[in-house]
């Protein structure tokens, strides 16, 4: 899998050790830092189960591991209403 701007990857460990928990995560661009064969640098966004962005970081994987994300359903945040103003004279 060659990621791309805009892919929404899931980083578990079969991508690397440090991502034993695994992540969600937004691809801004593929750094063309040089590694070692078989792995890559992206750049991008950690993001909840929301999809909202939490972190923006780099990160060292191989994307042989890497797996397509499904996308995060948006669900309403629960809105504050607003209590009926009281006109007095």
């Amino acid at each position: 899998m060659a990621p791309r701007a805009g892919d929404l990857l899931l980083i578990g460990p079969q991508a690397s050790v440090q991502f034993r928990r695994p992540i969600l995560f937004r691809v801004i661009r593929v750094l063309t830092w040089t590694t070692y064969d078989g792995w890559i640098w992206l750049e991008g966004y950690q993001l909840d189960m929301r999809g909202d962005a939490v972190t923006r970081r780099a990160v060292f994987v191989q994307p042989a591991g890497l797996r397509t994300a499904p996308t995060p359903v948006a669900t309403g945040r629960p809105g504050r209403t607003k209590a009926p103003r009281r006109v007095t004279d």
